[in-house]
Protein backbone atom coordinates (compact mmCIF):
# COMPACT_ATOMS: atom_id res chain seq x y z
CA UNK A 1 0.00 0.00 0.00
CA UNK A 2 1.20 3.51 -0.69
CA UNK A 3 -0.39 4.97 2.41
CA UNK A 4 -2.56 7.44 0.48
CA UNK A 5 -6.24 7.57 -0.47
CA UNK A 6 -7.75 8.83 -3.67
CA UNK A 7 -5.39 11.34 -5.32
CA UNK A 8 -6.42 14.54 -7.04
CA UNK A 9 -3.49 14.19 -9.44
CA UNK A 10 -1.64 11.06 -10.55
CA UNK A 11 1.66 9.55 -9.52
CA UNK A 12 4.06 8.63 -12.33
CA UNK A 13 6.47 5.86 -11.30
CA UNK A 14 9.57 5.36 -13.47
CA UNK A 15 11.78 2.38 -12.65
CA UNK A 16 14.77 0.88 -14.44
CA UNK A 17 18.48 0.11 -14.26
CA UNK A 18 21.30 2.63 -13.92
CA UNK A 19 22.06 4.61 -17.06
CA UNK A 20 18.62 4.18 -18.64
CA UNK A 21 18.07 7.94 -18.51
CA UNK A 22 15.51 7.93 -15.70
CA UNK A 23 16.66 11.09 -13.93
CA UNK A 24 16.87 13.13 -17.12
CA UNK A 25 13.46 12.19 -18.48
CA UNK A 26 11.71 12.14 -15.10
CA UNK A 27 12.90 15.68 -14.40
CA UNK A 28 11.82 16.87 -17.86
CA UNK A 29 8.48 15.06 -17.68
CA UNK A 30 7.75 16.65 -14.30
CA UNK A 31 8.38 20.09 -15.83
CA UNK A 32 6.18 19.19 -18.78
CA UNK A 33 3.30 18.13 -16.53
CA UNK A 34 3.80 20.78 -13.87
CA UNK A 35 4.46 18.00 -11.33
CA UNK A 36 6.91 17.61 -8.45
CA UNK A 37 10.05 15.62 -9.33
CA UNK A 38 11.39 13.24 -6.67
CA UNK A 39 14.89 11.89 -7.33
CA UNK A 40 14.82 8.87 -5.03
CA UNK A 41 18.28 7.74 -6.12
CA UNK A 42 19.73 10.97 -4.74
CA UNK A 43 18.29 10.12 -1.32
CA UNK A 44 20.05 6.75 -1.27
CA UNK A 45 23.26 8.35 -2.49
CA UNK A 46 23.06 10.92 0.30
CA UNK A 47 22.61 8.17 2.89
CA UNK A 48 25.62 6.34 1.43
CA UNK A 49 27.67 9.53 1.67
CA UNK A 50 26.54 10.15 5.23
CA UNK A 51 27.47 6.59 6.19
CA UNK A 52 30.94 6.99 4.70
CA UNK A 53 31.49 10.28 6.49
CA UNK A 54 30.35 8.77 9.78
CA UNK A 55 32.52 5.70 9.38
CA UNK A 56 29.48 3.42 9.25
CA UNK A 57 29.89 0.22 7.24
CA UNK A 58 27.27 -0.14 4.51
CA UNK A 59 26.36 -3.62 5.78
CA UNK A 60 26.03 -2.64 9.45
CA UNK A 61 22.25 -2.58 9.81
CA UNK A 62 22.27 -1.54 13.47
CA UNK A 63 24.54 1.43 12.82
CA UNK A 64 22.59 2.45 9.72
CA UNK A 65 19.33 2.28 11.66
CA UNK A 66 20.85 4.55 14.31
CA UNK A 67 22.25 6.95 11.69
CA UNK A 68 19.11 7.51 9.63
CA UNK A 69 16.98 9.36 12.22
CA UNK A 70 19.81 11.85 12.70
CA UNK A 71 19.96 12.80 9.01
CA UNK A 72 18.09 15.73 7.49
CA UNK A 73 17.54 15.05 3.79
CA UNK A 74 15.99 17.59 1.44
CA UNK A 75 15.40 17.90 -2.29
CA UNK A 76 15.09 21.41 -3.69
CA UNK A 77 14.11 22.25 -7.25
CA UNK A 78 14.87 25.62 -8.80
CA UNK A 79 12.62 27.37 -11.38
CA UNK A 80 14.65 25.80 -14.22
CA UNK A 81 13.93 22.32 -12.88
CA UNK A 82 17.41 21.56 -11.49
CA UNK A 83 17.35 19.57 -8.26
CA UNK A 84 19.73 20.13 -5.37
CA UNK A 85 20.28 17.53 -2.66
CA UNK A 86 20.86 18.78 0.86
CA UNK A 87 22.30 16.65 3.64
CA UNK A 88 21.96 18.34 7.02
CA UNK A 89 21.77 21.67 5.22
CA UNK A 90 24.83 21.07 3.02
CA UNK A 91 24.43 20.93 -0.75
CA UNK A 92 25.93 17.54 -1.66
CA UNK A 93 24.61 17.42 -5.23
CA UNK A 94 28.11 17.04 -6.69
CA UNK A 95 29.53 14.87 -3.91
CA UNK A 96 26.91 12.14 -4.43
CA UNK A 97 27.59 11.76 -8.18
CA UNK A 98 31.01 10.10 -7.99
CA UNK A 99 31.64 6.39 -8.73
CA UNK A 100 32.32 5.84 -5.03
CA UNK A 101 28.96 7.39 -4.16
CA UNK A 102 27.26 5.16 -6.72
CA UNK A 103 28.78 2.08 -5.10
CA UNK A 104 27.79 3.26 -1.63
CA UNK A 105 24.23 3.98 -2.79
CA UNK A 106 23.91 0.50 -4.27
CA UNK A 107 25.20 -1.03 -1.03
CA UNK A 108 22.98 0.86 1.41
CA UNK A 109 19.92 0.49 -0.80
CA UNK A 110 20.07 -3.26 -0.19
CA UNK A 111 19.76 -2.81 3.59
CA UNK A 112 16.36 -3.12 5.25
CA UNK A 113 16.76 -0.21 7.73
CA UNK A 114 17.63 2.18 4.91
CA UNK A 115 14.77 1.14 2.66
CA UNK A 116 12.31 1.31 5.56
CA UNK A 117 13.69 4.65 6.69
CA UNK A 118 13.38 6.26 3.26
CA UNK A 119 10.03 4.75 2.29
CA UNK A 120 7.90 7.23 4.22
CA UNK A 121 10.10 10.14 3.14
CA UNK A 122 9.61 9.27 -0.55
CA UNK A 123 5.86 9.10 -0.10
CA UNK A 124 5.77 12.39 1.77
CA UNK A 125 7.87 14.14 -0.88
CA UNK A 126 5.33 13.02 -3.50
CA UNK A 127 2.53 14.58 -1.46
CA UNK A 128 -0.98 13.61 -2.46
CA UNK A 129 -0.08 13.18 -6.10
CA UNK A 130 1.07 15.28 -9.02
CA UNK A 131 4.56 13.81 -8.79
CA UNK A 132 7.07 11.95 -10.94
CA UNK A 133 9.36 9.57 -9.06
CA UNK A 134 12.18 7.46 -10.46
CA UNK A 135 14.19 4.66 -8.95
CA UNK A 136 14.27 0.87 -8.71
CA UNK A 137 11.09 -0.01 -6.80
CA UNK A 138 8.74 2.94 -7.19
CA UNK A 139 6.04 1.01 -9.03
CA UNK A 140 6.51 -2.20 -7.04
CA UNK A 141 6.99 -0.98 -3.45
CA UNK A 142 6.83 2.79 -2.93
CA UNK A 143 3.71 3.45 -5.01
CA UNK A 144 2.29 0.09 -6.16
CA UNK A 145 -0.98 1.93 -6.86
CA UNK A 146 0.63 4.58 -9.10
CA UNK A 147 -1.64 5.60 -11.95
CA UNK A 148 1.22 5.43 -14.47
CA UNK A 149 4.10 2.93 -14.25
CA UNK A 150 7.04 2.79 -16.64
CA UNK A 151 10.07 0.51 -16.79
CA UNK A 152 12.76 2.45 -18.62
CA UNK A 153 15.73 0.49 -19.90
CA UNK A 154 18.40 0.25 -22.61
CA UNK A 155 21.14 -2.17 -23.63
CA UNK A 156 24.05 -2.40 -21.21
CA UNK A 157 26.46 -1.01 -23.81
CA UNK A 158 24.24 2.01 -24.46
CA UNK A 159 23.80 2.69 -20.76
CA UNK A 160 27.53 2.43 -20.15
CA UNK A 161 28.19 4.81 -23.04
CA UNK A 162 25.88 7.39 -21.51
CA UNK A 163 27.43 6.98 -18.08
CA UNK A 164 30.95 7.25 -19.53
CA UNK A 165 30.02 10.50 -21.29
CA UNK A 166 28.40 11.87 -18.14
CA UNK A 167 31.51 11.17 -16.06
CA UNK A 168 33.77 12.67 -18.72
CA UNK A 169 31.67 15.83 -18.75
CA UNK A 170 32.37 16.12 -15.01
CA UNK A 171 36.10 15.72 -15.59
CA UNK A 172 36.22 12.10 -14.40
CA UNK A 173 38.25 10.19 -16.96
CA UNK A 174 37.42 6.52 -16.41
CA UNK A 175 38.03 3.81 -19.06
CA UNK A 176 34.84 2.72 -20.82
CA UNK A 177 35.58 -0.95 -20.03
CA UNK A 178 35.65 -0.13 -16.32
CA UNK A 179 32.37 1.77 -16.51
CA UNK A 180 30.75 -1.15 -18.33
CA UNK A 181 32.08 -3.69 -15.84
CA UNK A 182 30.92 -1.67 -12.83
CA UNK A 183 27.50 -1.19 -14.39
CA UNK A 184 27.06 -4.89 -15.10
CA UNK A 185 28.04 -5.66 -11.50
CA UNK A 186 25.52 -3.16 -10.21
CA UNK A 187 22.82 -4.52 -12.53
CA UNK A 188 23.41 -7.98 -11.08
CA UNK A 189 23.39 -6.71 -7.49
CA UNK A 190 20.21 -4.65 -8.00
CA UNK A 191 18.33 -7.48 -9.70
CA UNK A 192 19.43 -10.27 -7.36
CA UNK A 193 19.15 -8.63 -3.94
CA UNK A 194 16.55 -10.15 -1.63
CA UNK A 195 15.03 -6.81 -0.62
CA UNK A 196 13.13 -4.82 -3.28
CA UNK A 197 15.03 -6.22 -6.28
CA UNK A 198 15.01 -4.32 -9.54
CA UNK A 199 12.11 -5.57 -11.64
CA UNK A 200 9.28 -4.20 -13.70
CA UNK A 201 5.86 -4.02 -12.08
CA UNK A 202 3.41 -6.39 -13.79
CA UNK A 203 1.37 -3.45 -15.07
CA UNK A 204 4.33 -1.25 -16.09
CA UNK A 205 4.90 -0.19 -19.68
CA UNK A 206 8.44 -1.07 -20.77
CA UNK A 207 10.26 1.49 -22.88
CA UNK A 208 13.66 0.70 -24.42
CA UNK A 209 15.55 3.94 -25.01
CA UNK A 210 18.31 2.78 -27.39
CA UNK A 211 18.37 5.18 -30.32
CA UNK A 212 16.05 7.68 -28.62
CA UNK A 213 17.11 11.07 -27.30
CA UNK A 214 15.66 12.40 -24.06
CA UNK A 215 13.12 14.57 -25.87
CA UNK A 216 11.67 11.61 -27.75
CA UNK A 217 11.37 9.60 -24.54
CA UNK A 218 9.63 12.46 -22.76
CA UNK A 219 7.17 12.76 -25.65
CA UNK A 220 6.29 9.07 -25.37
CA UNK A 221 5.88 9.30 -21.62
CA UNK A 222 3.68 12.40 -21.88
CA UNK A 223 1.48 10.55 -24.38
CA UNK A 224 1.27 7.60 -21.97
CA UNK A 225 0.28 9.84 -19.07
CA UNK A 226 -2.43 11.44 -21.18
CA UNK A 227 -3.73 8.04 -22.31
CA UNK A 228 -3.73 6.52 -18.82
CA UNK A 229 -5.14 9.48 -16.90
CA UNK A 230 -7.11 11.58 -19.38
CA UNK A 231 -4.92 14.59 -18.56
CA UNK A 232 -4.44 17.25 -21.18
CA UNK A 233 -0.67 17.53 -21.67
CA UNK A 234 0.37 20.92 -23.02
CA UNK A 235 3.01 20.38 -25.71
CA UNK A 236 4.28 23.90 -25.16
CA UNK A 237 5.53 23.16 -21.64
CA UNK A 238 9.12 21.92 -21.60
CA UNK A 239 10.76 19.77 -24.25
CA UNK A 240 13.05 17.66 -22.08
CA UNK A 241 15.77 17.76 -24.74
CA UNK A 242 18.67 18.00 -22.36
CA UNK A 243 20.09 14.50 -22.84
CA UNK A 244 22.30 12.72 -20.34
CA UNK A 245 22.22 9.63 -18.19
CA UNK A 246 20.72 9.08 -14.81
CA UNK A 247 22.66 8.39 -11.69
CA UNK A 248 19.85 6.73 -9.78
CA UNK A 249 20.08 3.89 -7.39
Amino acid sequence: MSGGGARARPIVAIDGPAGAGKSTVARALARRLGFVYVDTGALYRAVGLAAARAGVATDDDAALAALLPRLRLELRTDPAGATSVLLDGEDVSAAIRTPAASAAASAVSARAPVRAGLLDLQRRLAGGGGAVLEGRDIGTVVFPDAEVKVFLTASDAERARRRHAELAARGQEIPFAQVLEEQRRRDHDDASRALSPLRAAPDAVELVTDGLDAGAVVERLAELVAARTGMEVDARIGSGRDGGADGGR
